[in-house]
């Protein structure tokens, strides 16, 4: 039997600002932008909500809802997510109540509809869509985190210029984006017609939620519209400096237990894996990694297994439990079919891992460098394999937590966690 790496656990430590008084600082920054001077009472705003995994994103939500109704304007809440919830208004409805955003715990409507206005053709010739029901407002304000892309390069990646655009472009907007990203870059893409939706869309501001590399609401920072643009790219850049990464730059095999919508709109977050450019790596990214294996899909996920062709491998029951038609509509839609892809799979991890450290080249397995964590949201801990042991001991930015063991497997030959 093939010798396999012995693995020994180390614990990472990153950057954790986080705010205490979270609507105390909502209701400040959105003093700040002097909204009482733009609102008017009886004026109706609709607020954006919809991107995945934002920490406090319905204590978040509430606090604006409660700020406007207190300045005497009428707000609802619009589900702003492009196509995802199957791009039916009632998936989108479910998906914001499982971020515990409903009517009753907002006190506010909730209009969800796909149907969409043409606000502009921009001059790269393509349509710009805006949800209807944002538009008959009379001021829309914008929610949103800000971070980085798991496919766009640029200064401006996810935030709330792209809330404005793909997420309030609903399905049919978020399907011209994902096209025109093709021909030009998503920062010339936002900034050629973010200032015409603003213009035209009643856009009265935006609220950037910026996260620790916990998923801690780090800080927040409300936006006039004419500063949504310029201050974009500082915030941007303030997050990445927070973002955990992998405790080392280089890897043959990465094991990763779980990939899923709930953890990136990749399944697994492409800026942590260095698979940003390239699904398969490219030299001029770090983490390189040659070869990623896939162990299962998270609960939350629904089988929606989109991001699994960014890897080579995958155990099989990932297969088993992935729901194609989900993954089919999510990857057409962002222009992404080869996250779609089906990777080599296997009936167990010993046998995945086995193949895995065989690829690494002239090397004996149990000196192969792998590195194993859960997923690319929690890598305060990561399993390493014994190639990496002087390094670790070198590194003050380390804690060794455990030393380097076999690994255990149960009767299938999988691991035991």
């Amino acid at each position: 039997m093939t010798k396999l790496p012995k693995f020994f656990r180390v614990g990472q430590t990153f950057a954790r600002p986080r705010l205490e008084d979270l609507s105390g600082e909502v209701v400040r920054q959105l003093e700040l932008i002097g909204l009482k001077q733009v609102v008017a009472p009886e004026q109706t705003v609709a607020i954006t909500v919809g991107s995945r995994g934002i920490a406090n994103i319905a204590a978040i939500a509430k606090t604006c809802v409660d700020y406007f109704k207190q300045i005497g304007a009428l707000p609802f809440i619009i589900p702003a997510m492009g196509s995802h919830g199957g791009a039916t208004a009632e998936g989108q409805l479910l998906v914001l109540e499982s971020y515990g955003v409903t009517e009753t715990l907002m006190g506010c409507p909730i209009r969800s509809s796909m149907e969409v206005i043409e606000v502009c053709q921009a001059v790269e010739g393509f349509p710009v869509y805006f949800d209807q029901q944002a538009g008959l407002a009379d001021h829309v304000f914008v929610l949103n985190r800000i971070k980085p892309h798991t496919r766009f390069a640029g200064d401006i990646e996810s935030g709330l210029m792209k809330m404005m655009l793909i997420g309030l472009g609903k399905q049919k907007g978020a399907e011209v984006y994902h096209r025109v990203i093709m021909n030009y870059s998503f920062d010339q893409i936002v900034r050629s017609v973010s200032r015409t939706v603003i213009e035209r869309c009643g856009i009265v501001g935006g609220l950037a939620i910026l996260e620790n590399a916990y998923e801690e609401t780090a800080q927040l920072c409300a936006l006039r519209p004419n500063e949504i643009e310029a201050r974009e790219p500082e915030l941007l850049r303030q997050v990445k400096e927070w973002m955990p990464g992998l405790p080392f730059d280089h890897a043959e095999l990465l094991i990763v237990d779980r990939i899923g919508k709930d953890i990136s709109g990749t399944g697994m977050d492409t800026n942590v894996i260095g698979r940003k450019l390239n699904d398969h790596g490219s030299p001029s990214e770090l983490p390189h990694i040659h070869h990623i294996y896939v162990r299962g899909l998270t609960e939350a996920t629904h089988g929606n297994a989109t991001g699994l062709g960014i890897a080579e491998m995958c155990h099989r029951r990932v297969i088993e439990e992935m729901d194609m038609e989900l993954v089919r509509m999510n990857c057409i839609t962002a222009g992404h079919i080869t996250a779609a892809m089906i990777p080599l799979d296997f009936p167990s991890d010993m046998e995945a891992i086995r193949v895995g450290c065989q690829l690494a080249g002239y090397i004996e397995p149990d000196r192969v460098p792998v590195q194993w964590i859960a997923d690319t949201l929690h890598l305060e801990e990561v399993e390493c394999s014994e190639a990496y042991w002087d390094e670790a001991n070198r590194r003050p930015d380390l804690k060794i937590l455990r030393e380097p063991t076999e690994l255990q497997w149960d009767a299938s030959g999988d691991l035991i966690c």
